[in-house]
Order: structure tokens, then C-alpha cells, then sequence
């Protein structure tokens, strides 16, 4: 244990040691003098780090380092036990990376303790003892949003333990090799049906009515899978409230409502893209529920707008053409950038992934996506006010499974103060979810899936 209060510097033997007592205060000294004359950021010229962070999952484990300006950086891998050395250059150690170590978790699956210390001049050194063997990820960010330069580190475990998360990592495995679950079960879905309508308020009714399911002839012989998609997460906290509510708490927190509800129902599972605040990059979010054979794909949002009087919940489907909207193309845009904001380390080796992401001839599947959203906003409109009364269309990457229904819903503006309130207030959480819930139902009431097939991969 080293003491208090001692700046460390690596020794390749055994880590870090104390640097003597006198050398300790003459640097000291300079460092207060220097300090005192140069502005915060420019330390002789080099970057500073401004922010560190630690988000840890199941998954796997970021950690992020904030700079002014670019980090240079070589990392390796020591066994026995197993440590992850990761060299900053041109930067000097500072409060921010010495908070580093109290950053982290007992309980965090992957990292037993991190050390930061200066290794040379100019150098700072990050040591990560590792509780299991990992597979690390370590790359650089440009600045983006409120973000400026950043090194991620990810640390994903060698051997995962998560089936679904196993699966994904093995790039030998088909696309669409199925995971589904081998129960059969039958439960016709309950509940009646409402239409959609435009600035709806709670309990007002229409005259127009769909057309009505026999739900006592409805028979499901098979499990039904639906995934659900907490927006954002970890780095990309989504839109932030006037009050500074995160989205990504808010509909993680109605997404875990909705899995609750939904996992009452004997025919039905239940996958989270995300169970934490952790960032899951776009394509991962789609490959998951194409790897469990998903019936349905619904992704879970709190929308903002420039105006703060905006409010309403909104359904939103994919394009193969324009968006329907300025709105729609604005909101597309701004929610396809969460890899840009979450921080993505680019990799090519997927080609299939990236032509699937790419494949807008999806009529079927389209249709199908704007059946369940009209059905969406029929039950949405008994709990807020509609923002439109349609389904709108655009470009969302999250969506763009060819084979799984997937709709976007904006379950209010966070950007409005009184929305925002609602957001965080447990009983609109749970009416939303039920809401929700009882859209899906009534989905599967009107349009049972079609028996299970293996689907294509190519």
C-alpha cells in the first residue's frame, strides 16, 4: 500500500513505488509555482484531462478519458496476474486521472483495482488489474457534443458467459443463427381495440373504429420474442431535461416496466438491448434481435425539441424512401448519430452487418412496422396528448432489421418542463408501460406471427 498523499511512478518489477520524500516536495514546489502562472488546460503545452469515467455492465466495462487535446497511447497485456498497461503521452498526472482508482466498483465484473501514475516525463502510466481474462478494445474519440477528445478503453471478458453476448462476439456463426427457446406455449392476448387519434386527451373516444379481433379464436403456438430498446446509454446520455433528467434513465426505467409486464405472458420473452447504463452501438442493438429471432423490435425514446412547449408521444417507422417530416428526417438524424456520441471503435470485418444495416428494401417488414404503430398510437393516445396523429417515417438506423416489425417511440418531450416531470414520476412510468404493453397484445391479437422459420443470414 503506498502512502497517502505520494505521487507514484512505475517500477517494471513490482508497479508503482513512493518517490522519495525530498524529491517528492521539490516537485511539489514546481508544480505549485507552475500552476500558479499557467492557465488551467495549457500545462506546458500539453493536453489536459478534464473528466474520467468508469461504466461498468455485465457486458463489459468503459473507461473513458477526457482531454483537450488528442491522446497518444500504447497498451499491452501482462499475465499472471492479468493486467492491462495502458501509456498516456504527453500529459501529465492530475487530480482527474488520480480519481481514477475510486472510480471503480467493488463490484464491478471486471476490474480488481486501477492505478494511474507517472511513468516518465510527459507520461502517465494506467494500470488495470484485471478480476478475469479480458479482450480489450482501446481507441480514440474526436470531439462530438458536449465531448471533447477521449481514449476509451473496453474491457470485454475473453470467456463470455452471456449466451446471446457469446454469440454475437463469435464472427464464425451465421447472422441469423437462432437462439430461440424450444417452449410452446398458447395465450390469446386480451384487451380492446382503439384507433389512433390526433391530440387525443385521456379517455376522449372516436367514432372511427379498426377493424375487431376475435380474441377467443386467437391461438399462438409458439413463444413469442420481443426486444426492447432502451435509447442511449453510458456516454450517450441522450436528450437532457430542463431539470437535467437523463433520457436514458427514463426509458430504461419504462423499458424495465414493460419487460415486467410483459414476461406476465405465458408465450412471451423478453430481450433488453441494454439492462444498464452502459452505450450499445447501433448495429448491436439490431444483430441482437436478429440473433434471437425477434417477433418484434421496439425502441424506447424521450424526444426534445428546440421549442420547450413541445409535448406529446410520437410513433416512428422506418423509410425505404424520405422521411415523412422535417421533423421525422431532423429526429433520424440526431438518434443515428448515439454511435457518434457513444463511442464506436470502427471495424470492418462485418460486411454482412453493414449491407443488412443498409438494405431499405424492406416493403414487407415496413408494412408491418407502420400496422404496429398505428396500434401503438392508438393506446398511447389514452395517456398523453398525440405530438401526430400518424406514424412517421425516416432513415433510423436501430430499425433497420429486414425481417422484425420495429417501431421508435417518443414517449414525450423531455424538453418540456412538464413532461420531463411526468417522465420521472413513477405513475407515468408504469401508465406508459402498460400502454405499451397493451399496444403489443393487441398487435399480436390483429397479426399472430407466422410459425417459426430460420432466418436468412445472407
Amino acid at each position: 500500500m503506498r502512502s497517502k498523499g505520494i505521487t507514484p511512478e512505475l517500477n517494471p518489477s513490482n508497479g508503482f513505488e513512493a518517490i522519495p520524500g525530498r524529491r517528492l516536495l521539490l516537485q511539489a514546489a514546481a508544480a505549485t509555482l507552475l500552476l500558479s502562472v499557467i492557465p488551467r488546460g495549457q500545462a506546458a503545452g500539453n493536453g489536459n484531462v478534464v473528466a474520467v469515467r468508469v461504466w461498468p455492465s455485465h457486458a463489459y466495462t468503459r473507461v473513458t478519458i477526457e482531454s483537450t487535446t488528442p491522446l497518444n497511447f500504447k497498451h499491452f497485456m501482462l499475465k499472471n496476474p492479468e493486467r492491462l498497461v495502458v501509456d498516456l503521452e504527453g500529459i501529465e498526472i492530475n487530480s482527474q486521472l488520480q480519481s481514477l482508482a475510486g472510480k471503480v466498483l467493488e463490484d464491478d465484473p471486471y476490474i480488481q483495482q486501477l492505478r494511474a501514475g507517472r511513468n516518465k516525463p510527459d507520461i502517465v502510466r494506467l494500470v488495470l488489474d484485471m478480476k478475469t481474462e479480458i479482450r480489450p478494445q482501446v481507441f480514440t474519440l474526436p470531439p462530438v457534443a458536449e465531448y471533447q477528445h477521449r481514449l476509451v478503453i473496453d474491457l470485454y471478458p475473453a470467456h463470455q458467459d452471456d449466451p446471446l453476448l457469446a454469440f454475437l462476439s463469435d464472427q464464425d456463426k451465421p447472422e441469423g443463427a437462432p437462439l430461440a427457446k424450444s417452449e410452446t406455449l398458447s395465450t390469446p392476448p386480451r384487451g380492446s381495440d382503439k384507433p389512433a387519434g390526433a391530440e387525443r386527451k385521456p379517455g376522449e373516444k372516436t367514432a372511427d373504429k379498426p377493424e375487431s379481433v376475435e380474441r377467443d379464436k386467437l391461438k399462438v403456438d409458439r413463444l413469442i420474442t420481443v426486444v426492447l430498446d432502451p435509447g442511449h446509454g453510458g456516454e450517450d446520455p441522450g436528450a437532457i431535461g430542463p431539470a437535467g433528467t437523463y433520457e436514458k434513465t427514463v426509458v430504461l426505467a419504462i423499458a424495465r416496466r414493460l419487460k415486467t409486464l410483459l414476461e406476465e405472458e405465458p408465450n412471451v420473452r423478453v430481450v433488453l438491448t441494454r439492462d444498464g447504463d452502459y452505450f450499445v452501438p447501433l448495429g448491436t442493438r439490431v444483430k441482437k434481435a436478429r440473433a434471437v429471432q425477434a417477433d418484434l423490435f421496439v425502441s424506447i425514446h424521450a424526444d426534445a425539441a428546440l421549442r420547450p412547449d413541445a409535448s406529446g408521444a410520437s410513433v416512428f417507422a422506418l423509410s425505404d424512401k424520405s422521411a415523412t417530416s422535417v421533423q421525422a428526417r431532423m429526429l433520424a438524424k440526431s438518434q443515428n448519430e448515439a454511435d457518434l456520441i457513444g463511442g464506436v471503435k470502427l471495424d470492418n470485418r462485418n460486411p454482412e452487418l453493414a449491407r443488412v444495416l443498409m438494405d431499405l428494401t424492406m416493403t414487407s417488414t415496413i408494412n408491418d412496422s407502420l400496422k404496429l404503430g398505428k396500434v401503438m398510437l392508438g393506446e398511447l393516445g389514452d395517456i398523453n396528448r398525440l405530438h401526430k396523429p400518424q406514424v412517421e417515417q425516416a432513415g433510423f438506423a436501430v430499425l433497420k432489421a429486414p425481417d422484425i416489425p420495429s417501431v421508435l417511440v417518443e414517449t414525450a418531450f423531455i424538453s418540456n418542463p412538464a413532461e420531463e416531470q411526468k417522465l420521472i414520476s413513477d405513475d407515468y412510468q408504469q401508465k406508459m408501460a402498460l400502454a405499451l404493453h397493451r399496444g403489443i397484445k393487441r398487435y399480436f391479437a390483429k397479426y399472430p406471427p407466422q410459425p417459426r422459420t430460420k432466418l436468412a443470414s445472407k
